[in-house]
């Protein structure tokens, strides 16, 4: 009895110990409001993927995942910089990496974006449908030959989709931008 109680104890201090990721990244990444990621490599196809073709590169998967995972935590409003460390790089290939990390996190962002405002427009019109159907459902007090549970699936259909949009997709969305 004496050890589980022990278990027990040491479980609710773990559960209690608040963490200290902010401290931990200002320390590790943040220096005068900006936030720097290292990055060692020993080649060119560390960041380059090897199976791309010349003209048409594109990033390692490993790369981006990467700096995906590290940047995540780090607040939006710091500017980010990317220190990438080894002497194993040409001029040439310094450029097409700069390229392609910025076109291809340009156009992360632009489906992130392109997504929000299609939800964002389907919130509109889910809340417009709920404020109708909410008119519907109360003006059909007033007749009673009307359906009236049509009118409360509608507004529930609207209503649901529209919280849905508030708690859920909206905020997965700005997470991910």
């Amino acid at each position: 009895m004496g050890n589980s109680m022990k278990k027990r104890n040491f479980i609710r201090l773990f559960e209690q110990k608040k963490s200290r990721i902010d401290s931990r990244i200002k320390r590790d990444y943040i220096e005068n409001g900006i936030a720097t990621i290292h990055c060692c490599i020993s080649g060119y196809n560390d960041i380059i993927s090897k199976y791309s073709a010349k003209g048409q590169e594109s990033l390692n998967f490993n790369f981006v995942d990467y700096l995906q995972e590290v940047a995540a935590p780090i607040p939006d409003e710091c500017p980010l910089v990317l220190n990438v460390i080894g002497d194993c790089l040409s001029a040439e290939e310094k450029k097409i990496i700069a390229e392609n990390i910025r076109e291809d996190f340009l156009y992360r962002l632009g489906l992130v974006e392109k997504e929000q405002n299609r939800e964002f427009g389907l919130f509109i019109f889910m809340l417009v449908g709920s404020i109708v159907g909410g008119i519907l459902y109360w003006l059909t007090d007033f007749l009673d030959e009307a359906p009236r549970e049509i009118f409360v699936v509608l507004f529930w259909f609207f209503g649901d989709r529209m919280f849905e949009y508030i708690f859920i997709t909206g905020r997965e969305l700005r997470k991910e931008k």
